[in-house]
């Protein structure tokens, strides 16, 4: 089994519109970050965690040719804009699209997206089944335990997974003492860590360093990060032994 970033950016993505900072310039493929995402993938099939707007350029990216299903975290634009692009998948596998989410992600999803729901569907429109989950649930999907957690992004519940010996967590800052014992004992943690400054509702870099001292976790990657963390291959030098800037496209092999 694999894990592959496909996105390790914030919201706008890197490099952001107009900016002109040394992250959004830089010529090193490592800080050109979309947004937030990743796939599992075993021998039979993937995952996909996350369905933001950069969703097909992801999927062309790290040639992703199926997918059984769609991991939901939370509501938000940069994790489900792009759901439109799972047509592809359709045609392929001639079957819908099967996502998993809290059903207040799921209901967000139908109201934003109600010609793919509507009894008269519209041609051409991609087919999607939407399935509910609840937080500290274990379920498997195409042959795949997926175990779910969740963690605080400011006041909204955001879901995150523990996948074999990978949990994953972004957008969050606080987790819930429930939610670290079911991280505990991962051989790898994936969390958001957005730049150097206090966030409402985000870990920020020194944040995350030390929630993930506590932890029993021989290695730790960091993702969804914004232009204002840096340059990776300045900040990666600054790490601990074990803690990395993840990037997308980085493949971790399980």
């Amino acid at each position: 089994m694999r894990f592959i970033f496909t996105g390790t950016g914030t919201s706008q993505g890197i490099p952001v519109i107009g900016c002109t900072c040394q992250t959004c310039t830089s010529q090193d493929t490592r800080d050109q970050r979309s947004r937030t995402a990743a796939v599992i993938q075993s021998e039979d099939t993937s995952l996909a965690i996350d369905v933001g707007p950069d969703f097909r350029h992801q999927m062309l990216a790290v040639n992703i040719r199926s997918l059984s299903a769609i991991l939901l975290t939370h509501e938000h634009n940069d994790h489900i804009a792009g759901l439109d692009d799972v047509r592809p998948f359709n045609f392929l596998q001639k079957e819908p699209m099967q996502v998993y989410g809290l059903a207040r992600v799921l209901n967000d999803v139908k109201r934003r997206f109600a010609y793919i729901f509507a009894n008269e569907s519209y041609p051409g429109a991609p087919t999607v089944v939407l399935n509910e989950l609840n937080a500290y649930q274990s379920i498997i999907l195409a042959g795949i335990e997926v175990q779910t957690f969740l963690v605080h992004h400011g006041n909204l519940d955001v879901l995150a997974f523990r996948i074999g010996d990978v949990s994953y967590v972004t957008d969050a800052n606080h987790i819930p003492p429930k939610s670290l014992e079911v991280i505990k004992g991962s051989k790898v943690l994936v969390l958001n860590a957005l730049h150097h400054k206090t966030h409402h509702s985000h870990f920020n870099l020194a944040q995350a360093l030390e929630l993930t001292d506590s932890l029993d976790v021989n290695s730790v990657y960091f993702t969804h990060m914004s232009h204002h963390m840096g340059l990776h291959r300045q900040i990666q030098d600054t790490l601990p032994e074990g803690r990395f800037l993840a990037y997308d496209g980085l493949e971790i092999h399980l």
